[in-house]
């Protein structure tokens, strides 16, 4: 395609480009860590999380070698634990191959990989000529050529894909995806963009046509859900009860205390467990936790009992002391941090 944009772009990046850690290095391993790491995280905070997993598994070999538990506890904090799960499952996907796959279509093969993964990691690492395509991609291609084909349907997507692979210069593929993932997050930003100081302005439908504020254009996310969640940390004697979360839903793997879902607000949910025996605390109401798709609102108790009720046969005691072993939710972690003034 004959387009200024490429050319732009790459003048704008010499002088504009963010210095990140990931990026003085070739290393396949620490690039896809650094992407898959900043897959649903702002930089500010995936940046210390990078550095953490390099110190601590500076090769994939390494990682591979941990367990999952010791991946989750690291990686908590930073939610959608499925990436931490992939991350590791795809390290020993990696050792099985013998090294980091070198193809775009290998790398694509790794779990928890998509098109946009694979095509930054090919590029940057192996300078594979493949067009990476994110939310900032989107947006500046939306906004320069003045395209409303929503972005989150199966037609804009490959469009968008097309696009973003025609523009792109064989001969710095690293360089140009990199430029378009910095100019979206730094230049055409989704709120307030940076117009009339823009490189490519004059050039911009959006611009030109006083349609930045609607483009990109995005189709409505399905209905957001409320769930009700009562937690009982038990405390007996210096132990406190916890079990790991299954498959099929928020959080799998993780550990959490005593759990009582209900079905709508106010509805308190039946445990099993007579806690008159002991000493039980309200220490917080109606806390609300929001993730994808979904509102959480939780309560948090605390008993205190000195005999071990019977529980689920999935629970575990462990020393209250222990349970920064424990990867949790950022949910969880919060009653723990309301535990403060029981200690």
């Amino acid at each position: 395609m004959n387009s200024e944009l490429p050319s732009s772009l790459l003048r704008w990046f010499k002088t504009h480009a963010r210095e990140l850690p990931w990026r003085g290095t070739r290393d396949p391993y620490a690039i896809w860590l650094s992407e898959v790491i900043l897959q649903q995280t702002r930089i500010q905070q995936g940046w210390a999380y990078w550095e953490r997993f390099m110190n601590r598994w500076p090769t994939v070999e390494k990682l591979a070698d941990a367990s999952e538990d010791e991946v989750l506890r690291e990686w908590q904090g930073l939610g959608y634990y499925s990436r931490a799960r992939n991350l590791h499952q795809a390290a020993r996907q990696i050792v099985e191959m013998g090294g980091f796959p070198t193809t775009y279509e290998g790398i694509r093969s790794l779990k928890g990989v998509g098109d946009y993964t694979a095509a930054a990691i090919g590029s940057i690492a192996f300078s594979l000529p493949v067009a990476a395509v994110d939310g900032n991609v989107y947006r500046v291609l939306a906004r320069y050529f003045g395209i409303d084909t929503p972005i989150n349907s199966s037609e804009g997507k490959k469009e968008f894909a097309a696009l973003a692979q025609s523009l792109l210069p064989h001969d710095v593929p690293s360089a140009f995806n990199q430029a378009m993932m910095d100019f979206g997050a730094m230049q055409c930003t989704p709120r307030s963009p940076h117009c009339t100081e823009c490189p490519l302005a004059e050039s911009c439908v959006a611009w030109r046509e006083h349609r930045v504020e609607e483009l990109p254009v995005k189709l409505r996310k399905m209905k957001v859900r409320e769930r009700y969640l009562t937690y009982y940390y038990i405390r007996c004697n210096g132990d406190v009860a916890i079990h790991q979360r299954g498959g099929g839903d928020i959080w799998q793997g993780l550990w959490e205390p005593l759990l009582v879902e209900s079905q709508s607000e106010g509805m308190a949910g039946d445990c099993g467990i007579d806690f008159s025996t002991g000493v039980l605390t309200l220490l917080q109401q109606r806390v609300k936790h929001v993730l994808t798709h979904r509102i959480l609102w939780a309560d948090f108790y605390l008993w205190e009992t000195v005999s071990r009720p019977m529980l689920p046969p999935d629970y575990i005691w462990i020393r209250e002391s222990d349970i920064d072993e424990y990867a949790i939710p950022r949910l969880v972690e919060l009653l723990i941090e309301h535990l403060e003034k029981y200690r």
